[in-house]
């Protein structure tokens, strides 16, 4: 990887940030549970991405590189089906109690 293609990286990678805060900040709170579910495949693919980094890399930084972005990734697959799961319970009915004779 020469100077330019590192360069190129992290200006991907600056920019990508950016857009995504940008992004996420406009998002209304009633969406935001949703989004969070819907984007567990969005992660999957982070941490599939990841692992092809982890497989063609040849020095340490390209290992630790990988291996925080298979961390990241993972948490956020496991954080999202936690949302998904507690918003789904909410719609769950509720058992009635039963009355007193």
């Amino acid at each position: 990887m020469n100077n330019l293609d590192l360069l190129t990286a992290i200006t991907v990678f600056v920019l990508s940030v950016l857009v995504g805060i940008e992004v996420i900040s406009k998002v209304p709170a009633t969406l935001h549970t949703p989004l969070m579910s819907g984007s567990n495949a969005v992660h999957g693919i982070v941490v599939i991405g990841a692992m092809l980094i982890a497989a063609e890399s040849h020095n340490w930084i390209g290992y630790t590189l990988a291996f925080v972005a298979m961390v990241f990734g993972a948490m956020n697959v496991v954080g999202g089906y936690v949302v998904t799961d507690r918003m789904l319970e909410m719609f769950k009915a509720r058992p009635t109690p039963e009355k007193k004779v």
